[in-house]
């Protein structure tokens, strides 16, 4: 089915150098999204994630999937674990992980704005892709000037940043058969949100939509169940990753099987987006926070069909 993968079937590109190691699998191209993108990143033991950035632009969400570590934060530290969600807003903390001795394994969601920025104090440069403002003569690529600058300084551990939060602990909305929690905005996102969503078995999750502006991106957690798409229908299970682009007009929904199912819902925020739900012929027109339900004309040359 189009923009739909596995993350299994995903192949892993090997990133190594000095303290920086780790296997990434570029889920959202793997799931054919375009404005926004996502990256499992699975960082080996006592290794870091990233050269210490801050993304210029792009806002980032993170998602802990398994192992726990430190999120080191422009010189503090914060311990994180399996369930947590970190926000890193556009051009404010350099950021970068450190994964404990079980590893770490993460989700990166984030956003391909154009053109990008991205700040590597310490490594001397500013990616502009394609090109990189070089702050020193040194010729080598970025993660090999963070490798030979050392690993970051890993002080005492600070309390909890307000940036950070457990979906356990995330601000809940009990909707239908599921369970929503709002990740994004109980970490204080502001233009991206992460929901972390439980559905009981054999209930569907959110009703069957598209939107005009906003794009998704899904990842199943847990369980299991039926993707449906359009007319049409796929099975889906832990790992599956779903890319939903704007302006198809194609629907989408989830119904939980047996044992229920456990989703991300990853997306942008978007006040001219407007979602339309076919099975009951309503719209949203999400910027004005107006629903309705209206009678579809077909128009040709600005005259109604027959």
């Amino acid at each position: 089915m189009e923009h739909l993968a596995h993350w299994d079937e995903v192949e892993p590109v090997r990133r190594e150098a000095g303290h920086l190691a780790g296997s990434w699998r570029d889920l959202g191209t793997g799931a054919g999204t375009w404005s926004v993108g996502l990256q499992r990143i699975e960082i080996d033991p006592g290794k870091w994630s990233t050269p210490a950035h801050a993304e210029l632009i792009e806002e980032e969400i993170f998602y802990v999937l398994g192992g726990s570590g430190v999120s080191w934060q422009d010189g503090e530290t914060y311990e994180v674990g399996e369930g947590d969600c970190l926000v890193h807003l556009a051009a404010e903390r350099a950021h970068a992980l450190r994964a404990g001795p079980d590893g770490f394994d993460v989700l990166a969601f984030g956003m391909r704005a154009y053109p990008t920025g991205t700040l590597l104090p310490r490594a001397g440069l500013v990616r502009m892709d394609p090109a990189t403002v070089d702050a020193s003569p040194d010729p080598r690529h970025a993660w090999e000037r963070e490798a030979a600058a050392g690993a970051p300084e890993v002080g005492e551990i600070s309390p909890r940043a307000s940036s950070i939060v457990h979906y356990a602990e995330a601000t809940r909305l009990d909707v239908r058969a599921s369970i929503d929690r709002d990740l994004g905005r109980s970490a204080g996102s502001e233009r991206t949100g992460l929901c972390h969503v439980e559905v009981a078995a054999g209930k569907q999750g959110a009703p069957h939509h598209c939107h005009s502006a906003e794009e998704e991106i899904f990842v199943i957690l847990e369980g299991g169940g039926t993707l449906r798409l359009g007319d049409d229908q796929a099975p889906i299970r832990a790992g599956h990753v779903l890319g939903r682009p704007p302006g198809t007009g194609v629907a989408h929904s989830f119904r939980a099987g047996d044992e229920g199912m456990t989703y991300l819902a990853y997306g942008t925020r978007d006040t001219n987006d407007i979602a339309y739900y076919p099975d009951s012929n309503k719209v949203n027109f999400r910027g004005i926070k107006l629903i309705g339900r209206i009678e579809r004309l077909d128009y040709w040359d600005g005259e109604p069909a027959d």
